[in-house]
């Protein structure tokens, strides 16, 4: 099941994809699935992020090649920071680079979202609060990331976690194919088999430290490949059965 947020006619919804429409749902999807009977043509929508996480928690360092880039080793844990929920944007939005940063990265990655309420829930337990997966894009003002010494700032202005362009529920995220393109270029080719900590390592991780609510998301961590995106570029982030992320760059 595709699960999409989308504006149409002034109203926002929640629907499920099904070919070139959506099937409209009540409320939201963290519960049971109850269709309006409303149907709408896909192409006749705007597509918006599909989550509105109270917070998005981030691995670094969690593909061997993408921390040997960088410099270093996959930690022994997982390398948690956070991202603002005023980061998140939808498939489509323009990613604003800010004019203090000299340099700011595409980091293609496969995004978790979170079903329940949840805590210190056990590794054997914890897909169990898995809704599904989406796309996302870790943007990073990596000069800043640099120079700073924590990530706070590169990982959290305003447009820096797009994501989308919908939940896919019925998925086996353990080995896909995930790619990058800026401009048509391909920037990043891996598969999601080679994430060191597993989803269900990090969930358990996460939740011994923090609750995560309904919406909330992981970003599972970046392969190798990470570059530069500039004025007028559009970077893409392709994942196998999920569909691709696609968003313009623009200036703050």
């Amino acid at each position: 099941m595709r699960i999409a947020r989308f504006s149409h006619d002034g109203d926002v919804s929640f629907g499920v994809v099904e070919g070139d429409t959506v099937a409209q749902i009540s409320a939201h999807p963290f519960g049971p699935i109850e269709f309006t009977g409303g149907r709408v043509p896909l192409a006749s929508v705007k597509p918006l992020a599909p989550v509105l996480p109270s917070k998005v928690v981030a691995i670094g360092k969690n593909y061997r090649d993408h921390a040997a880039e960088m410099g270093g080793d996959v930690p022994d844990r997982p390398l948690i920071f956070l991202k603002p929920s005023t980061a998140v944007i939808a498939s489509g939005d323009e990613i604003a680079a800010p004019a203090s940063s000299e340099r700011v990265d595409y980091e293609g990655e496969l995004a978790v979202v979170i079903s329940r309420l949840c805590r210190d829930v056990p590794e054997e337990r914890a897909m169990d609060a898995v809704l599904g997966y989406t796309c996302a894009n870790d943007v990073t003002a990596r000069d800043q990331q640099k120079a700073d010494g924590q990530w706070s700032r590169a990982k959290g202005y305003d447009t820096f976690c797009p994501l989308g362009p919908w939940i896919e529920t019925d998925l086996d995220p353990s080995d896909l194919a995930i790619t990058t393109t800026l401009n048509g270029e391909v920037k990043q080719d891996s598969r999601t088999s080679m994430i060191v900590h597993k989803i269900p390592s990090l969930i358990a991780y996460i939740t011994s430290c923090m609750t995560l609510l309904p919406g909330d998301v992981i970003l599972t961590g970046t392969p190798e490949g990470v570059g530069p995106m500039n004025f007028g570029d559009r970077v893409e982030v392709t994942i196998e059965g999920i569909g691709t992320l696609s968003n313009p760059v623009g200036a703050r």
